[in-house]
């Protein structure tokens, strides 16, 4: 049996071929009872996400295992197979953690990757196809990527536009927590960075637009409020932090709107983010002394900056993991010669039995325990001898050489 690793990804598959070979969780456990059911592989996990779908297994045979992704969704193996990986032993092994550190991610340095493969070997475990071999893998995958993430900066900077919406955000006002939130919009994009904003629990939500019954279901979601967005002017004044994303052509909150909002506040800071293009907001509002104005391309910046840093790190997390790949691949090398062992202890057991069962009879006729002590063990030396003396005598040349240095580094024999 040998490890392996197939699927496919976001970079080896589009979108229409990942939703098609994607395991929901209500058909998990069928998939993972059937693959090792059949006997395709004596242990498996199934990873399954948006941006992947991948088998870890360990198998004989892993061609019929992919053979098998595209049978068990319906699907011929010929429309699949262009987009298919199959990864085997060390590199199977360096995917794991390259994928759990986020290094594999779409994002790099993404963090719900290693829930999501925790998620996975639960699963398996549960099911009860988890065994050995891949709980040892997923233990060292988590292993690693805990090193990863607390020994390089791979996972410590903004590269999104909503995370950098609150990251700027936290450079104006002490806690999010103690402010008051605004988003102009309902769209995808305000849901987005309101999720954001939400996990730090700020003071107070509303939420604007258009069609009131749109922001009532975002507001909902959130534990805020909603208006119309008419009833902006006399709102805003009320805010410390306006996110704004919409469609208008032209702009919503204009300078006049955004004075007599500053003068409500008696000049207490506001924190303004536009996301839309064209503008939501007006440029001149940025040049209020107590407004502090971003755009798309303010935001840009900092996720720019972000990735710079992050890419920054991949060379220290790609050494961290190769030096564990090794360290596994040493483990599962020693783990195939544990058959061996066991053959030899059970070999060394049918001797030592052997050789006391014939013990036991001498003293039941009476015999000196001493001289049946001493014939007992020059029989199950003898014994334990046999083969190696035998197949060293019977030797030739070079083999019979490289025999002798192998029972010296066996035996720790010395030359006298």
């Amino acid at each position: 049996m040998q490890l392996f690793a197939c699927g496919v990804n976001h970079h080896t598959a589009p979108v229409a071929i990942r939703e098609r070979v994607a395991f929901p969780p209500d058909i998990l456990e069928r998939a993972l009872v059937d693959v090792t059911g059949q006997k395709l592989a004596r242990e498996a996990a199934i990873l399954s996400t948006c941006n992947r779908t991948e088998i870890y297994c360990s198998t004989k045979e892993p061609e019929a295992v992919a053979e098998w992704l595209a049978a068990f969704h319906s699907l011929p193996a010929r429309e699949v197979k262009p987009y298919l990986y199959l990864l085997p032993d060390d590199q199977a092994v360096s995917h794991a953690f390259r994928v759990a550190s986020g290094l594999d991610s779409m994002v790099l340095g993404e963090t719900q990757i290693l829930g999501q493969m925790k998620q996975a070997a639960d699963r398996a475990k549960d099911i009860g196809t988890l065994g050995l071999l891949l709980n040892k893998l997923f233990q060292r995958t988590f292993s690693v990527a805990k090193e990863v993430r607390s020994s390089t900066q791979i996972g410590a900077n903004t590269v999104s536009m909503a995370a950098a919406a609150v990251t700027l955000a936290e450079r104006i006002f002490p806690s999010i927590h103690e402010q008051a939130v605004l988003y102009i919009g309902a769209g995808e994009m305000i849901e987005l960075v309101a999720t954001h904003f939400a996990a730090r629990r700020p003071r107070k939500t509303l939420v604007v637009n258009r069609t009131v019954e749109r922001a009532r279901e975002l507001a909902h979601r959130l534990g805020g409020e909603a208006a119309a967005l008419n009833a902006l002017p006399e709102l805003l004044a009320d805010y410390d932090i306006v996110v704004t994303s919409t469609a208008s052509p032209l702009p919503i909150l204009g300078l006049g709107m955004a004075e007599r909002a500053v003068k409500l506040r008696k000049h207490r800071p506001m924190f303004m983010v536009d996301l839309a293009v064209p503008r939501d907001i007006e440029a001149e509002v940025g040049e209020l002394a107590d407004v502090f104005l971003y755009t798309v391309d303010d935001l840009g910046e900092v996720v720019r900056a972000g990735h710079d840093a992050r890419h920054a790190a991949v060379d220290h997390a790609e050494a961290i993991i190769a030096a564990n790949v090794s360290e596994f691949m040493r483990w599962i090398d020693s783990r195939r010669a544990v058959p061996v062992v066991r053959a030899l202890r059970d070999h060394a057991e049918r001797m030592r039995r052997h050789e006391l069962e014939k013990a036991k009879k001498l003293l039941a006729r009476g015999d000196d325990p001493k001289e049946v002590l001493e014939a007992m063990s020059q029989g199950l030396m003898n014994k334990l001898l046999h083969d190696p003396s035998h197949a060293l005598n019977h030797a030739d040349g070079a083999e019979r050489e490289a025999l002798a240095r192998l029972l010296s580094r066996l035996y720790n024999l010395h030359e006298e």
